[in-house]
């Protein structure tokens, strides 16, 4: 028995550690976050959570600057930056490396502690493109108001947050905030999905208590550390808090996971007023998310229904008969209750209406605006643009930062856009780069590159006015869309591309007041009788038209070249053959001069050959006679 009771208290050890094992390896692991620290130029940690914060290095532009907090709720920050509007009216924190998935994503704005910047300046945030916030006056008293946040899902690796001057003030980020939470978070219905952002209107504790955050809480990490702002009473007389150390069941849940501290606070109506009202204002003609929270945590109220209200959102009956501990199932536990409405005016206003029990309550209230998620440019014409700016050497006035269509309040200047429904993208049609007032040009300096063919609907051109040097990219021949090209009183040289006169849409070319060279291309010199207006003028190398120089001979471009490969090729064979003739020329003259120099040695070897000739004996005939004719020596 004994023995036993030893075999069965080891198994049930064995089975709890592979149980804790197996419970540890299919654990959640935390959700992604990134925090950034605006001007700052160190990693920062914040008390009292010991909160990492990351230095902004390289993501963006803008000045750093020491930071004067706005809000108690602000982090303690030191920092942050600011983008004065001579650097562009668009200036954006662009993230890379974020994984997909649903995140909250919040920035806190600040005050720049500089004597020079004692204003407060008011500007528009976009995230992806889509514009969340338009910050209004007295916004650095409000602490709801001293940060944006909404909820988006960000599916290319990417996050894109931009600030967009609106000429009061120099936009100012303290700090950026990107937070995973579960991807069926705050799921309100069928128009939920990838293509929607919540903007956070409000978010309210109701009761006692004190403004918090989701850490703060102890809440789960998946729900984005919120912040619940603190309200403990709707008007005066008009509610009674309540609160509660009990714990709370159905609290901290996927997918929103609430947490429980949220629950253990309310607001109570009162005998003078029945009725719970909050009011709150908004922008007309909206989509707003509702979320309500609640947990019967009244120690009066110990039944099903004994407490049964109706709630009204502006005068209209949303959910009739709630009674909270029939919904949630028991006191002490959390119900949440959605609905999403439209708002045609400026007043969203909730109102619990008691039916059976003379008063109402709520815990907690949250309030989101439905935003259509914008639809970005394609990123080949984006990238394309961003080649030309370089190109271009745009000025940092222009900006071109973020998306160049979207948000729709705020396009690139000089930038037309065109929505095509059925890629549900934007795309460029038109590049102006001429001052509309005609005062001064836009300083343009660099080149064309041949990326400009890949803004493949470009309608219109005008980059007339500049500086802009180098040859016409011949790669605008395959911009088929193309009715209007303005290259005006640059620096262009060369010849015009061929390409050109397969542009069959072109009805105005404006190339005058350049250095172009060569003959006009034919195909647009008969363009000329199809009512389109074409302009060589000033240029003093092109021929070939009327109202142009007679042109010689035509060479094709092939006999151009052939004719250079020819003349490279004589003037190296020149060159090889006169450096045969020097080296000949070399060894001649050094042979001349060692012949020079044993001339005398060479002369008195022929006198003392002459002399021996002269002692030999002659014969008869005034001969000498060889060996052979004396006959052999005699040896002696």
């Amino acid at each position: 028995m004994h023995f036993e009771a030893s075999m069965l208290r080891f198994l049930l050890l064995w089975l709890l550690v592979f149980c804790t094992a197996f419970s540890s390896s299919s654990a959640r692991p935390p959700p992604f976050a990134m925090r950034i620290s605006c001007g700052a130029r160190d990693n920062v940690h914040t008390p009292p959570t010991n909160t990492l914060w990351y230095k902004d290095f390289a993501y963006t532009g803008g000045i750093p600057a020491n930071a004067s907090s706005t809000s108690f709720i602000t982090p303690p920050l030191k920092t942050l930056r600011y983008f004065p509007l001579s650097g562009g009216p668009e200036n954006c924190y662009n993230l890379n490396n974020v994984p997909k998935g649903h995140y909250l994503v919040r920035m806190f704005f600040g005050l720049v502690n500089q004597t020079n910047f004692d204003s407060e300046p008011l500007f528009d945030v976009s995230v992806e493109g889509t514009q969340i916030c338009s910050l209004q006056s007295g916004w650095s008293n409000q602490d709801d108001q001293a940060f944006a946040e909404a909820i988006v899902f960000l599916l290319d690796g990417t996050a894109s947050l931009c600030f967009h001057s609106t000429g009061h003030g120099d936009p100012t980020i303290l700090s950026i905030e990107i937070l995973q939470v579960d991807d069926n978070a705050y799921y309100f219905g069928p128009q939920w999905g990838r293509g929607i952002v919540l903007r956070t209107a409000t978010r309210l504790s109701c009761g006692t208590g004190q403004s918090k955050f989701g850490i703060d809480y102890s809440g789960d990490p998946w729900g984005g550390d919120r912040f619940w702002k603190y309200i403990k009473t709707f008007g005066q007389d008009s509610d009674r808090p309540r609160s509660t150390e009990s714990s709370i069941k159905q609290a901290s849940l996927s997918p929103n996971f609430y947490p429980q501290g949220l629950y253990q606070s309310a607001l109570v109506s009162t005998d003078n007023q029945p009725e719970l009202t909050y009011a709150m204002d908004v922008e007309p003609n909206r989509n707003y998310s509702i979320w309500l929270h609640f947990a019967e945590i009244d120690s009066s109220v110990t039944a099903i229904g004994q407490r049964v209200f109706d709630i009204l959102i502006n005068s209209d009956v949303v959910f009739p008969d709630v009674d909270i501990i029939k919904m949630s199932g028991d006191r002490y536990a959390a119900l949440v209750l959605n609905t999403t409405v439209a708002i045609s005016g400026r007043t969203l206003t909730i109102t619990l209406e008691p039916k059976n029990g003379s008063h109402a309550i709520i815990n907690a209230i949250e309030v989101f605006e439905v935003i259509i998620a914008e639809s970005k440019t394609s990123p080949e014409e984006v990238s394309a643009l961003q080649t030309l700016k370089n190109a271009l050497s745009l000025p940092l006035r222009l900006g071109w930062n973020g998306d160049p269509c979207v948000p729709q309040e705020h396009p690139w200047s000089g930038a037309d856009c065109h929505f095509d429904s059925n890629s549900s993208k934007w795309f460029i049609d038109g590049l102006y780069f001429l001052d509309p007032c005609g005062l001064d040009n836009q300083g343009l300096r660099g080149f064309l590159p041949d990326d400009i063919s890949k803004l493949s609907h470009l309608q219109s051109i005008n980059l007339s006015g500049n500086m802009i040097h180098g040859a016409i990219p011949s790669s605008l021949g395959t911009i088929a869309s193309l009715e209007k090209l303005d290259l005006s009183y640059n620096f262009f040289n060369g010849s015009i591309p061929e390409s050109l006169g397969q542009l069959t849409s072109l009805q105005i070319l404006n190339l005058n007041g350049n250095s172009l060279s060569g003959r006009v291309p034919a195909a647009l010199g008969g363009r000329l009788l199809h009512r389109a207006s074409f302009n060589f003028t000033d240029n003093a190398g092109l021929c070939g038209i009327p109202g142009l120089r007679t042109c010689g001979p035509h060479l094709s471009a092939g006999a151009k070249v052939g004719i250079v490969l020819g003349a490279l090729l004589l003037l190296l064979l020149i060159g090889i053959c006169s450096m045969c003739w020097w080296k000949r020329r070399q060894n001649i003259l050094r042979a001349q001069q060692l012949a020079a120099r044993d001339a005398p040695y060479a002369k008195a070897r022929t006198h003392l050959s002459r002399d021996i000739q002269m002692t030999r004996p002659y014969n008869n005939h005034g001969h000498s006679r060889t060996a052979a004719e004396n006959g052999p020596s005699l040896l002696s």
